[in-house]
C-alpha cells in the first residue's frame, strides 16, 4: 500500500494526523448513492465494491459519563454492554450526534477516529485484525482511508476488544 502523498494528504485532520505519523494509507474518494438503505459505511461499501467486513463505522459514546470511541465493522452493531466493559466502565449509551460533532471537529457521518479535537478513549473491534487493511473515515463523509489495524491503533492509543455484535448480512 503506498503512502499517499498527494495535494489532499492535508485535507483533514484525520489526513494530517496520517501524514505526520508517514503511516502507510490508501485514499479513497467517492459519491456516496442516492439511496443509503443500510447507512453511510454499508453504502461505503456497496459504492466501492469491497467487503463490507472491511469497512469499519466510527460511533461517539459516554461509558460513565465520559466520552469514548468505538470502531466497529459496517455489518455489527456496537454492543454498549461490550464497550462499556472494554473500559473498565459500568454503562454506555450513544452520545447525541451534536455533541460527537463538538468532541471530534467532524460531521456525523464522516467522523474520523483519527485527528478528534478532543483525546478520547477508542476500541477498535477485534474483527479489525482479520484484515490485512481496514477502511474508516477520513474526516468527510465521502472520504476513507484504508489502514492496517495496527498503524490505526497506534495513532489513536486504541485497545482492540470484541464491542460488535453478531455480524449481520447483506
Amino acid at each position: 500500500m503506498a503512502k499517499n502523498k498527494g495535494k489532499n494528504s492535508a485535507g483533514t485532520h484525520a489526513l494530517q494526523v496520517l501524514a505526520n505519523a508517514g503511516v502507510p494509507y490508501e485514499l479513497v474518494e467517492y459519491e456516496h448513492s442516492i439511496h443509503q438503505d443500510h447507512g453511510y459505511a454499508l453504502d461505503t461499501a456497496k459504492v466501492l465494491g469491497r467487503d463490507p467486513a472491511t469497512i469499519f463505522k466510527t460511533l461517539m459514546a459516554l461509558v460513565d459519563g465520559k466520552p469514548a470511541c468505538a470502531v466497529v465493522p459496517a455489518t455489527g452493531m456496537l454492543n454498549l454492554k461490550s464497550l462499556a466493559k472494554a473500559l473498565g466502565g459500568k454503562h454506555a449509551q450513544m452520545m447525541e450526534p451534536a455533541k460527537a460533532e463538538r468532541i471530534t471537529g467532524y460531521v456525523t457521518g464522516g467522523i474520523s477516529p483519527l485527528g478528534q479535537r478532543q483525546k478520547v478513549p477508542t476500541v477498535i473491534d477485534s474483527s479489525a485484525l482479520e484484515h490485512d487493511t481496514m477502511l474508516v473515515s477520513g474526516g468527510k463523509r465521502t472520504l476513507s482511508v484504508a489502514v492496517a489495524a495496527k498503524d490505526l491503533a497506534a495513532l489513536t492509543h486504541a485497545t482492540f476488544a470484541p464491542i460488535a455484535d453478531e455480524h449481520r448480512h447483506f
